[in-house]
């Protein structure tokens, strides 16, 4: 089939199980065109030849916070001149390819026109998981304004889809129709990792989520912290347990993958990277951003980690004190590969071709 693949800028995560997607696609003999907007623009750029490049809303966070006001007014310029250009592609995507299906990660432009060309579309992404999974109260509980605000806003951007595949690591009862819920999409080299049981913790903070984040993690003379996220690299002088890592892939997933615990913001791909190795978490949600939070209050409710909304060195004592029994509950946790992923949307596009979506 020709399939439009669009895949939202916004998170690396969707481009890196994009990618995961569309090489099994390809390899399956489809004819697969990709729009992206932002970091997975480029990054599937490095992957694929002719990926369009969209215009796509970007987040704009500091203090480990989405900036509500400077994230509209990137949005507010970004529109004036990306929507036009997005309809300049959906032009030249009629003539050129002429699309029989699409498929999206959580990108609006894709969506858009399958509904108005009248050609089906399936969702497969994580971010579904908000609106159309039932949520025990704990996950949803003090912040059930936050939760009405994302199912409004993800039923804006996607407004509906012909089939909705969710990948989660939590097996949570459906709501709606037409929706499937799906493993984790992973990576092979995570698939290919062999988890050891190392003393170091692994961290992925930036520096604008929490500045003092050196500090606290430094009074912990007796850890070792191998900090992703920063632009520095080496140990830090005056704070020895402390080694600032630039990113290599192979080498983030071999320190995840011999690490004692996990220490990062409430990521999706991360958290199932992390999960699928056997490692705890210590999710530290971006604030405003409610499927982090949902992530996050999972991780702790399946008992395989904390999810701390504030930051500070009794948090990190709690997490050090319990790694070894979280690592004890992540014993039961189910670990696939992407086969189940790869059928479920193979059905859906025999659907889709046989005029059944």
């Amino acid at each position: 089939m020709r399939i439009l693949y669009g895949v939202v800028g916004e998170g690396m995560g969707h481009a890196i199980r994009s990618r995961v997607i569309v090489e099994r696609l390809l390899a399956d003999g489809h004819q697969v065109e990709i729009v992206a907007s932002s970091r997975a623009h480029t990054y599937l750029a490095e992957h694929f030849d002719g990926v369009r490049e969209i215009w796509g809303l970007s987040m704009v966070t500091g203090e480990n916070r989405v900036q509500k006001w400077k994230t509209a007014l990137s949005l507010i310029k970004g529109a004036a001149s990306g929507w036009p250009d997005n309809l300049r592609a959906m032009w030249d995507m009629t003539r050129e390819f002429a699309p029989e299906v699409v498929v999206t990660d959580f990108e609006t432009w894709a969506a858009l026109y399958g509904h108005d060309h009248r050609i089906p579309v399936i969702c497969l992404d994580n971010i579904q998981a908000v609106r159309r999974l039932d949520h025990p109260a704990s996950i949803t509980a003090g912040k059930e304004s936050e939760w009405a605000l994302a199912k409004s806003v993800i039923k804006a951007k996607i407004p509906t889809a012909n089939r909705y595949l969710i990948t989660s690591f939590v097996d949570g009862p459906v709501m709606r129709k037409r929706t499937l819920v799906v493993p984790p999409i992973l990576r092979p080299m995570i698939l290919a990792a062999k988890p050891t049981h190392g003393d170091h913790i692994l961290v992925y903070q930036t520096a604008a989520s929490f500045p003092e984040l050196p500090e606290v993690l430094a009074s912990f003379q007796d850890v070792e912290f191998r900090m992703y996220g920063r632009s520095e690299d080496g140990r830090v002088p005056d704070a020895p347990n402390l080694t600032f890592r630039t990113f290599s892939e192979q080498g983030f997933v071999d320190d995840l993958a011999s690490c004692r615990g996990v220490i990062a913001s409430a990521g999706f791909t991360l958290i199932s990277e992390a999960l699928q190795l056997g490692k705890p978490y210590l999710a530290t949600p971006v604030e405003g951003q409610f499927e982090q939070l949902m992530n996050a209050r999972y991780v702790q409710h399946l008992g395989y980690g904390l999810a701390a909304e504030e930051f500070d060195r009794d948090v990190v004592a709690g997490f050090l004190r319990r790694t070894d029994e979280f690592a004890r509950s992540l014993g039961h946790y189910r670990r696939f590969d992407n086969e189940p992923v790869f059928e479920a949307l193979a059905e859906a596009l025999d659907s889709a071709a046989a005029g059944l979506l």
